[in-house]
């Protein structure tokens, strides 16, 4: 699968034949604020990652599909049926919201017991124990929810959400507060349930966790969906633009006169006693400078992005 940059008013791209969960031409407003704008896709089994800066409108998407919003335009559907008023639909997902939503007086273990019971499952004693293994949490499973950490918390959530062991899992933030480890457990878990079939969408605003689990990115950007698909076509596409370097060095005039001879160089400027460079190539820069700085004797004191925030690099591809 290649990245696809989404240029507004596009028609809807064709829907895949497996796809689980379709949106079209959706948008939802709050009052005068436009939360999603004119977003369409379509999920099948597997992992797909929901990547945007904190406010792109992930949430509110996550929303739309659990049907706990009703779009404003556009339609929403899972399994073939509207998701808005459709309280069968979660029988068929799970769903983690990124707030915390536990119940600090129960145990691990009565809180997902509970969602089991919820669900009306014949062995719901049976099931919970299922949940709380695959989430690791055994041996904290009778202590008080409200003395978890806040990776526990998440993981408890984790496990009360697949109690029923959902066809759809949706995940906002799920890995937030989880400790190296507890992240890698969770990612590990996760790759296991996609294996087996299920459509996982979980939202980040951690490119490193897209990196490591995103079999499919969806990047949104102030409520618009700025590029879909495979996340490495995707990285190429964040790498490959036009980037901006600071740059502090013993002789400014000299190192600026030096590096104009690289290709790799676009363009370079003296700003408040800095160098600010231009460059179309981020990789063939960062080798470029240090060798330059070093052939011409002098010295880098210091060297770094001006436009590496996810806001920015989200940014430039909304305007592709």
């Amino acid at each position: 699968m290649t990245a696809t940059p989404v240029r507004g008013a596009a028609a809807p791209p064709p829907v895949p034949r497996d796809a689980v969960i379709e949106l079209r031409a959706v948008s939802h407003w709050y009052g005068n604020v436009v939360a999603v704008n004119d977003v369409s896709f379509a999920l099948r089994p597997g992992i797909t990652g929901l990547l945007g800066p904190n406010g792109a409108g992930k949430s509110t998407l996550l929303h739309l599909i659990a049907g706990f919003l009703r779009p404003s335009a556009g339609t929403v559907d899972a399994f073939g049926e509207p998701t808005w008023r459709h309280p069968e639909l979660y029988r068929r997902v799970g769903i983690v919201q990124e707030r915390e939503a536990v119940y600090r007086s129960l145990s691990g273990r009565e809180f997902v017991r509970l969602n089991a019971r919820l669900h009306g499952l014949d062995d719901a004693d049976a099931a919970t124990t299922r949940a709380i293994a695959r989430v690791d949490l055994a041996a904290a499973a009778d202590r008080p929810t409200g003395t978890y950490s806040k990776g526990m918390k998440q993981r408890i959530k984790i496990a009360a959400a697949t109690v029923h062991d959902p066809e759809v899992l949706l995940l906002d933030e799920p890995f937030s507060g989880a400790d190296p480890r507890q992240r890698l457990q969770m990612m590990e878990m996760l790759r296991e349930m996609g294996a087996e079939g299920r459509t996982i969408l979980f939202s980040s605003h951690i490119l490193e966790e897209m990196e490591r689990l995103g079999e499919r990115v969806l990047v949104i950007v102030t409520g618009r969906l700025a590029a879909s698909g495979d996340f490495r076509a995707i990285r190429r596409l964040m790498t490959d633009r036009p980037h901006s370097f600071a740059i502090q060095s013993s002789n400014n005039r000299a190192f600026a006169q030096a590096l104009l001879a690289e290709p790799a160089v676009r363009g370079v400027e003296l700003v408040d006693g800095r160098l600010v460079v231009r460059t179309d190539d981020f990789g063939r820069f960062t080798v470029a400078a240090p060798r330059v700085a070093r052939d011409a004797a002098i010295t880098i004191s210091e060297l770094y992005p001006l436009d590496e925030s996810l806001e920015s690099v989200f940014e430039y591809l909304v305007a592709r």
